[in-house]
Protein backbone atom coordinates (compact mmCIF):
# COMPACT_ATOMS: atom_id res chain seq x y z
CA UNK A 1 0.00 0.00 0.00
CA UNK A 2 1.15 3.28 -1.32
CA UNK A 3 1.61 6.03 1.31
CA UNK A 4 -1.86 7.61 2.48
CA UNK A 5 -1.50 11.21 3.00
CA UNK A 6 -3.53 13.22 5.36
CA UNK A 7 -4.96 15.51 2.84
CA UNK A 8 -5.04 15.64 -0.69
CA UNK A 9 -6.23 18.92 -2.75
CA UNK A 10 -8.96 17.88 -5.64
CA UNK A 11 -7.36 19.28 -8.47
CA UNK A 12 -7.36 18.68 -12.05
CA UNK A 13 -6.88 20.06 -15.38
CA UNK A 14 -9.22 22.57 -15.19
CA UNK A 15 -7.27 24.00 -12.65
CA UNK A 16 -3.77 23.75 -14.98
CA UNK A 17 -5.62 25.31 -17.56
CA UNK A 18 -7.11 28.21 -15.33
CA UNK A 19 -4.07 28.63 -14.20
CA UNK A 20 -2.69 28.80 -18.41
CA UNK A 21 -5.30 30.93 -19.13
CA UNK A 22 -4.78 33.26 -16.01
CA UNK A 23 -1.01 33.88 -17.50
CA UNK A 24 -1.83 34.12 -20.93
CA UNK A 25 -4.42 36.93 -20.07
CA UNK A 26 -1.91 38.66 -18.33
CA UNK A 27 -4.03 38.82 -15.33
CA UNK A 28 -1.83 38.16 -12.73
CA UNK A 29 -2.57 40.59 -10.07
CA UNK A 30 -4.83 40.75 -7.25
CA UNK A 31 -8.22 42.55 -7.56
CA UNK A 32 -8.44 41.11 -11.46
CA UNK A 33 -11.57 40.17 -13.46
CA UNK A 34 -11.19 36.05 -12.18
CA UNK A 35 -11.06 37.44 -8.37
CA UNK A 36 -14.12 39.75 -9.16
CA UNK A 37 -16.10 36.48 -10.59
CA UNK A 38 -15.09 34.26 -7.07
CA UNK A 39 -16.37 37.09 -5.19
CA UNK A 40 -19.97 36.83 -7.07
CA UNK A 41 -19.91 33.23 -7.12
CA UNK A 42 -19.28 33.23 -3.28
CA UNK A 43 -22.13 36.02 -2.76
CA UNK A 44 -24.63 34.20 -4.60
CA UNK A 45 -23.86 30.99 -3.02
CA UNK A 46 -23.70 31.64 0.40
CA UNK A 47 -26.81 34.63 0.22
CA UNK A 48 -24.27 37.40 1.68
CA UNK A 49 -23.99 40.63 0.22
CA UNK A 50 -20.10 41.39 0.10
CA UNK A 51 -17.13 38.77 -0.28
CA UNK A 52 -13.43 39.95 -0.56
CA UNK A 53 -10.47 37.64 -1.21
CA UNK A 54 -7.44 37.45 0.16
CA UNK A 55 -4.40 35.87 0.43
CA UNK A 56 -5.38 34.01 3.69
CA UNK A 57 -7.78 32.89 6.12
CA UNK A 58 -5.25 34.41 8.83
CA UNK A 59 -5.40 37.84 6.18
CA UNK A 60 -9.73 37.87 6.74
CA UNK A 61 -9.69 37.64 10.51
CA UNK A 62 -6.91 40.62 10.37
CA UNK A 63 -9.16 42.44 8.19
CA UNK A 64 -12.28 41.69 9.77
CA UNK A 65 -10.74 43.02 13.69
CA UNK A 66 -9.11 46.09 11.79
CA UNK A 67 -12.55 46.60 10.21
CA UNK A 68 -14.05 47.20 13.63
CA UNK A 69 -11.59 49.74 14.84
CA UNK A 70 -11.65 48.83 17.80
CA UNK A 71 -10.03 50.52 21.28
CA UNK A 72 -6.22 49.31 22.73
CA UNK A 73 -6.56 46.75 25.17
CA UNK A 74 -10.60 45.44 23.84
CA UNK A 75 -10.97 41.48 24.91
CA UNK A 76 -12.06 38.77 22.21
CA UNK A 77 -13.56 36.00 23.39
CA UNK A 78 -12.60 32.60 21.52
CA UNK A 79 -12.20 28.99 22.11
CA UNK A 80 -8.54 27.80 23.94
CA UNK A 81 -8.77 24.82 21.13
CA UNK A 82 -8.49 26.82 17.66
CA UNK A 83 -5.27 27.63 15.03
CA UNK A 84 -3.03 30.21 16.88
CA UNK A 85 -4.13 33.00 14.23
CA UNK A 86 -7.57 33.45 15.47
CA UNK A 87 -5.64 34.74 18.47
CA UNK A 88 -2.56 36.25 16.28
CA UNK A 89 -5.79 38.09 15.07
CA UNK A 90 -6.57 39.87 18.08
CA UNK A 91 -3.00 40.14 19.68
CA UNK A 92 -2.29 42.39 16.38
CA UNK A 93 -4.88 44.77 16.83
CA UNK A 94 -3.26 44.97 20.41
CA UNK A 95 -6.44 43.46 21.91
CA UNK A 96 -6.42 40.57 24.63
CA UNK A 97 -7.79 37.25 23.59
CA UNK A 98 -9.80 35.74 26.47
CA UNK A 99 -10.17 31.85 26.44
CA UNK A 100 -12.97 29.25 26.90
CA UNK A 101 -13.35 25.93 27.00
CA UNK A 102 -14.62 23.78 23.71
CA UNK A 103 -17.54 21.12 23.79
CA UNK A 104 -16.40 17.82 24.43
CA UNK A 105 -18.13 16.21 21.09
CA UNK A 106 -18.09 18.78 18.99
CA UNK A 107 -14.30 20.57 19.88
CA UNK A 108 -16.61 23.86 19.57
CA UNK A 109 -16.49 26.43 21.75
CA UNK A 110 -19.15 25.59 24.95
CA UNK A 111 -21.64 28.33 24.93
CA UNK A 112 -22.78 27.97 28.05
CA UNK A 113 -19.31 29.26 29.50
CA UNK A 114 -19.11 32.77 27.17
CA UNK A 115 -21.12 34.98 29.62
CA UNK A 116 -18.80 34.13 32.42
CA UNK A 117 -15.92 36.10 30.53
CA UNK A 118 -17.42 39.01 29.47
CA UNK A 119 -16.48 41.91 30.83
CA UNK A 120 -16.88 46.02 30.03
CA UNK A 121 -13.58 45.59 27.93
CA UNK A 122 -15.11 42.40 25.50
CA UNK A 123 -16.12 44.08 22.51
CA UNK A 124 -16.55 40.59 20.13
CA UNK A 125 -16.66 37.30 20.35
CA UNK A 126 -15.21 34.53 17.51
CA UNK A 127 -16.51 31.00 17.18
CA UNK A 128 -14.65 28.54 15.43
CA UNK A 129 -16.70 25.83 13.27
CA UNK A 130 -14.32 22.88 14.15
CA UNK A 131 -13.96 20.17 11.36
CA UNK A 132 -17.14 22.45 9.27
CA UNK A 133 -19.06 21.54 12.97
CA UNK A 134 -21.75 24.72 13.24
CA UNK A 135 -21.37 26.43 16.57
CA UNK A 136 -24.66 27.14 18.64
CA UNK A 137 -24.91 30.25 16.46
CA UNK A 138 -28.38 31.02 17.68
CA UNK A 139 -27.13 31.28 21.21
CA UNK A 140 -24.03 33.39 20.30
CA UNK A 141 -26.25 35.48 18.55
CA UNK A 142 -28.14 36.22 21.16
CA UNK A 143 -24.87 36.36 23.84
CA UNK A 144 -23.87 39.43 21.48
CA UNK A 145 -27.18 40.89 21.02
CA UNK A 146 -27.83 41.07 24.83
CA UNK A 147 -24.46 42.25 25.56
CA UNK A 148 -23.68 44.26 22.59
CA UNK A 149 -20.94 42.35 21.12
CA UNK A 150 -19.68 41.46 17.57
CA UNK A 151 -19.64 38.16 16.44
CA UNK A 152 -16.74 37.33 13.81
CA UNK A 153 -17.07 33.48 12.42
CA UNK A 154 -14.07 31.66 12.38
CA UNK A 155 -15.19 29.51 9.49
CA UNK A 156 -11.75 28.39 8.26
CA UNK A 157 -12.69 25.01 7.60
CA UNK A 158 -16.63 25.15 7.41
CA UNK A 159 -16.86 26.96 3.38
CA UNK A 160 -20.00 25.04 2.20
CA UNK A 161 -21.37 24.05 5.95
CA UNK A 162 -24.40 24.72 7.73
CA UNK A 163 -26.09 25.24 11.22
CA UNK A 164 -29.80 25.02 10.67
CA UNK A 165 -30.01 25.16 6.95
CA UNK A 166 -27.92 28.92 7.04
CA UNK A 167 -24.11 28.36 5.96
CA UNK A 168 -21.80 29.28 8.29
CA UNK A 169 -20.09 32.48 8.08
CA UNK A 170 -22.76 34.18 7.33
CA UNK A 171 -24.50 34.49 10.58
CA UNK A 172 -22.11 37.20 12.73
CA UNK A 173 -20.94 40.85 11.44
CA UNK A 174 -18.01 39.21 9.39
CA UNK A 175 -17.07 35.51 8.27
CA UNK A 176 -13.67 34.07 7.86
CA UNK A 177 -12.88 31.24 5.45
CA UNK A 178 -9.59 29.54 4.62
CA UNK A 179 -8.64 27.93 1.09
CA UNK A 180 -5.17 26.92 2.21
CA UNK A 181 -3.99 23.75 0.34
CA UNK A 182 -5.53 21.52 3.31
CA UNK A 183 -8.98 22.84 2.79
CA UNK A 184 -11.70 21.19 1.03
CA UNK A 185 -11.73 24.28 -1.38
CA UNK A 186 -8.30 25.12 -2.14
CA UNK A 187 -6.02 27.25 -4.65
CA UNK A 188 -2.89 26.86 -2.17
CA UNK A 189 -3.27 29.89 -0.28
CA UNK A 190 -5.82 32.16 0.24
CA UNK A 191 -9.29 33.12 2.36
CA UNK A 192 -12.01 35.42 2.33
CA UNK A 193 -14.03 37.60 4.35
CA UNK A 194 -17.71 38.14 4.54
CA UNK A 195 -20.26 40.16 5.34
CA UNK A 196 -23.71 42.12 4.85
CA UNK A 197 -23.07 45.16 6.56
CA UNK A 198 -22.81 48.03 3.64
CA UNK A 199 -20.75 50.01 6.39
CA UNK A 200 -18.23 47.42 7.40
CA UNK A 201 -17.82 46.50 3.35
CA UNK A 202 -16.56 49.87 2.57
CA UNK A 203 -13.92 49.58 5.46
CA UNK A 204 -12.71 46.42 4.25
CA UNK A 205 -12.67 46.85 0.52
CA UNK A 206 -10.02 49.82 1.63
CA UNK A 207 -8.32 47.94 3.99
CA UNK A 208 -7.07 45.34 1.75
CA UNK A 209 -5.90 47.12 -1.05
CA UNK A 210 -3.28 49.25 1.22
CA UNK A 211 -5.61 51.53 3.01
CA UNK A 212 -6.39 53.06 -0.13
CA UNK A 213 -9.88 53.97 -2.40
CA UNK A 214 -8.11 52.36 -5.23
CA UNK A 215 -11.38 50.12 -6.25
CA UNK A 216 -13.14 53.11 -5.83
CA UNK A 217 -11.00 54.71 -8.37
CA UNK A 218 -11.09 51.92 -10.91
CA UNK A 219 -15.00 51.84 -10.48
CA UNK A 220 -14.58 56.16 -11.48
CA UNK A 221 -16.29 57.15 -8.46
CA UNK A 222 -13.62 59.25 -7.63
CA UNK A 223 -11.07 61.04 -10.09
CA UNK A 224 -7.66 59.56 -8.36
CA UNK A 225 -7.09 57.56 -5.13
CA UNK A 226 -5.25 58.24 -2.19
CA UNK A 227 -4.23 56.60 1.11
CA UNK A 228 -7.78 57.45 3.62
CA UNK A 229 -6.75 54.88 5.98
CA UNK A 230 -4.48 51.92 7.68
CA UNK A 231 -4.64 49.00 5.80
CA UNK A 232 -1.95 46.21 4.11
CA UNK A 233 -2.31 44.06 1.22
CA UNK A 234 -4.11 41.37 1.91
CA UNK A 235 -5.54 40.99 -2.10
CA UNK A 236 -5.65 38.23 -3.84
CA UNK A 237 -3.68 36.96 -6.93
CA UNK A 238 -5.83 36.89 -9.84
CA UNK A 239 -4.12 33.40 -11.06
CA UNK A 240 -5.17 31.70 -7.70
CA UNK A 241 -8.11 33.30 -7.57
CA UNK A 242 -8.67 31.38 -11.31
CA UNK A 243 -8.05 28.43 -9.62
CA UNK A 244 -10.52 28.66 -6.73
CA UNK A 245 -13.02 29.73 -9.77
CA UNK A 246 -12.94 26.29 -10.53
CA UNK A 247 -12.67 24.71 -6.95
CA UNK A 248 -15.78 26.36 -6.48
CA UNK A 249 -17.81 25.03 -9.60
CA UNK A 250 -16.75 21.19 -7.78
CA UNK A 251 -18.14 22.02 -4.15
CA UNK A 252 -21.00 20.20 -4.59
CA UNK A 253 -19.01 17.10 -5.81
CA UNK A 254 -16.19 18.20 -3.60
CA UNK A 255 -17.87 17.74 -0.42
CA UNK A 256 -20.67 15.16 -1.62
CA UNK A 257 -17.83 12.86 -1.60
CA UNK A 258 -15.95 13.60 1.28
CA UNK A 259 -18.98 12.94 2.82
CA UNK A 260 -19.73 9.40 1.35
CA UNK A 261 -16.24 8.56 2.27
CA UNK A 262 -16.54 9.89 5.89
CA UNK A 263 -19.19 8.19 6.65
CA UNK A 264 -18.02 4.88 5.11
CA UNK A 265 -15.69 5.07 7.45
CA UNK A 266 -17.41 6.07 10.59
CA UNK A 267 -19.51 2.47 10.32
CA UNK A 268 -16.11 0.41 9.61
CA UNK A 269 -14.44 2.05 12.50
CA UNK A 270 -18.03 1.59 14.38
CA UNK A 271 -18.48 -1.85 13.12
CA UNK A 272 -14.52 -3.17 13.89
CA UNK A 273 -13.03 -1.21 16.94
CA UNK A 274 -15.84 1.19 18.12
CA UNK A 275 -15.35 0.09 22.08
CA UNK A 276 -11.49 1.04 21.79
CA UNK A 277 -12.22 4.97 20.51
CA UNK A 278 -14.32 7.42 20.06
CA UNK A 279 -15.91 8.60 17.05
CA UNK A 280 -17.31 11.80 16.03
CA UNK A 281 -21.12 12.51 16.62
CA UNK A 282 -22.42 11.23 13.20
CA UNK A 283 -25.32 13.64 14.29
CA UNK A 284 -23.35 16.72 14.66
CA UNK A 285 -22.24 16.20 10.86
CA UNK A 286 -25.35 16.34 9.24
CA UNK A 287 -24.88 19.76 7.72
CA UNK A 288 -20.80 19.91 7.71
CA UNK A 289 -18.42 19.45 5.17
CA UNK A 290 -16.61 16.85 6.46
CA UNK A 291 -13.24 19.27 6.73
CA UNK A 292 -11.69 16.64 9.46
CA UNK A 293 -12.36 13.51 10.39
CA UNK A 294 -10.80 12.63 14.14
CA UNK A 295 -10.91 9.75 16.81
CA UNK A 296 -9.85 9.96 20.31
CA UNK A 297 -8.47 7.59 22.21
CA UNK A 298 -7.99 6.66 25.96
CA UNK A 299 -5.10 8.74 26.57
CA UNK A 300 -1.24 10.74 25.12
CA UNK A 301 0.22 7.80 25.65
CA UNK A 302 -2.09 5.65 23.78
CA UNK A 303 -2.33 8.28 21.37
CA UNK A 304 1.30 8.91 20.92
CA UNK A 305 1.54 5.32 20.08
CA UNK A 306 -0.81 4.81 17.77
CA UNK A 307 -0.17 7.79 15.49
CA UNK A 308 3.33 6.53 15.12
CA UNK A 309 2.64 2.93 14.54
CA UNK A 310 0.00 4.18 11.71
CA UNK A 311 3.32 6.70 10.15
CA UNK A 312 5.16 3.54 10.14
CA UNK A 313 2.09 1.74 8.40
CA UNK A 314 2.13 4.40 5.39
CA UNK A 315 -0.60 6.78 7.08
CA UNK A 316 -0.26 10.13 7.77
CA UNK A 317 -2.33 10.28 10.75
CA UNK A 318 -1.92 13.21 13.44
CA UNK A 319 -2.92 14.81 16.49
CA UNK A 320 -4.23 18.21 15.89
CA UNK A 321 -4.24 22.00 17.98
CA UNK A 322 -2.11 22.45 21.33
CA UNK A 323 -4.20 24.13 23.78
CA UNK A 324 -3.62 27.89 23.12
CA UNK A 325 -3.69 29.03 26.64
CA UNK A 326 -0.54 26.57 27.22
CA UNK A 327 1.43 27.80 24.38
CA UNK A 328 4.84 29.95 25.37
CA UNK A 329 3.44 33.29 23.82
CA UNK A 330 0.32 33.17 26.31
CA UNK A 331 1.98 32.09 29.17
CA UNK A 332 4.37 34.66 28.85
CA UNK A 333 1.64 37.40 28.62
CA UNK A 334 -1.37 36.43 30.47
CA UNK A 335 -2.37 34.87 33.31
CA UNK A 336 -3.88 31.28 32.36
CA UNK A 337 -2.14 27.65 33.76
CA UNK A 338 -2.93 23.75 33.39
CA UNK A 339 -6.41 23.21 34.30
CA UNK A 340 -7.66 26.14 33.31
CA UNK A 341 -9.81 24.05 30.65
CA UNK A 342 -10.24 20.67 31.08
CA UNK A 343 -11.96 19.69 28.05
CA UNK A 344 -9.85 21.52 25.91
CA UNK A 345 -6.88 19.83 27.06
CA UNK A 346 -8.41 16.43 27.28
CA UNK A 347 -9.60 16.80 23.60
CA UNK A 348 -6.09 18.28 22.38
CA UNK A 349 -4.13 15.05 23.98
CA UNK A 350 -6.33 12.25 23.07
CA UNK A 351 -7.41 13.47 19.40
CA UNK A 352 -6.11 11.98 16.02
CA UNK A 353 -6.83 13.27 12.18
CA UNK A 354 -7.52 10.58 10.04
CA UNK A 355 -6.64 10.98 5.96
CA UNK A 356 -10.02 11.86 4.52
CA UNK A 357 -10.30 13.70 1.01
CA UNK A 358 -12.61 12.87 -2.12
CA UNK A 359 -10.11 10.78 -4.37
CA UNK A 360 -9.30 8.73 -0.82
CA UNK A 361 -10.23 5.00 -2.14
CA UNK A 362 -12.41 2.76 -0.14
CA UNK A 363 -9.76 0.10 -0.64
CA UNK A 364 -7.16 3.06 1.32
CA UNK A 365 -10.09 3.66 3.69
CA UNK A 366 -10.43 -0.36 4.38
CA UNK A 367 -6.22 -0.37 5.37
CA UNK A 368 -6.41 2.39 7.68
CA UNK A 369 -9.41 0.81 9.25
CA UNK A 370 -7.38 -2.57 9.93
CA UNK A 371 -3.83 -0.08 10.31
CA UNK A 372 -5.81 1.04 13.19
CA UNK A 373 -7.25 -1.76 14.74
CA UNK A 374 -3.48 -3.43 14.60
CA UNK A 375 -2.03 -0.88 15.83
CA UNK A 376 -4.71 -0.77 19.09
CA UNK A 377 -3.99 -4.79 19.53
CA UNK A 378 -0.30 -4.34 19.51
CA UNK A 379 -0.31 -1.49 22.31
CA UNK A 380 -2.75 -3.49 24.25
CA UNK A 381 -0.63 -6.36 24.16
CA UNK A 382 3.24 -4.99 24.14
CA UNK A 383 2.07 -3.94 27.70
Amino acid sequence: MKKVPLHKPYWGFKEIFQVIKTILLKKGGGGGPFGELVEKKICELLNIKFAFLCNSGTSALEMSLMALNLSDGFEAILPAFTFVSTANAVVRERGIPVFVDIEETTYNIDTKLIEKKITKKTKVIIPVHYAGVGCKMDEILAISKKYNLFVIEDAAHAFGSKYKTKYLGTFGDLGCYSFHITKNLTCGEGGCCVTDNEELAEIIETIRDKGTDRQKFLRKEVSEYKWVSKGSNFLMSDILAGILYQQINRLNKINKLRRKKAIYLWEKLKNEIREEIILPELNEFKESNWHIFAIRVKNEEYRNKLIEYLNKKGIQASFHYLPLHLSPFVQKNYNYKPGDFPITELVAKTLIRIPLYPQISYREINYIVKSIKEGIYKIKHDK
